[in-house]
């Protein structure tokens, strides 16, 4: 944790001897990044005029800092929560019985967004199986748990 604190505090002089050399402001491209639990990151690009590092530091006050130089700053933080992608996804099995998380209903769509463990599909009683064939829709980090616990005694 020491690291990044000094790490901030040089990158904050940095930048500060850099706007304090050149004219009253520096425009800058601001990346935030947003890491959620289940490992997706979400980026979003913001071009701003920075005229104070101290403004900058308020204004993102709740992100950690990544990287910086002359042209970018890269602010980070986490969220415990699933992404928007995988909330809209539906857990099901790929050919290889893969308890999996697809973009769409399973059969419908073959991108898999996350994978967790091989399931003993003989084990599973019909209806289970029929569940994950037609998919089960992930909605929230509640469900999200629920499901992989549910069929964690299935896997291989």
């Amino acid at each position: 944790m020491n690291e990044v604190r000094t790490m901030n505090i040089v990158l904050t002089l940095w930048l500060s001897l850099f706007l304090a050399q050149s004219a009253s402001s520096v425009h800058m491209t601001i990346i935030l990044e947003t890491v959620y639990m289940d490992g997706e990151v979400s980026e979003e690009i913001k071009e701003e005029t920075v005229t104070s590092m101290k403004d900058i530091w308020n204004k993102y006050k709740d992100w950690h800092l990544v990287n910086m130089d002359d042209e970018q700053i890269v602010f980070q933080r986490y969220v415990d929560d699933l992404s928007p992608l995988t909330k809209a996804g539906y857990f099901g099995l790929t050919k290889d019985g893969t308890l999996s998380i697809f973009e769409g209903k399973p059969g419908e769509s073959s991108r898999v967004i996350q994978s967790f463990f091989q399931i003993d599909v003989k084990k599973l009683e019909s209806h289970e199986r029929e569940k994950l064939e037609k998919g089960i829709s992930v909605r929230s980090k509640r469900n999200y748990k629920r499901v992989i616990e549910a069929y964690e005694p299935f896997g291989k």
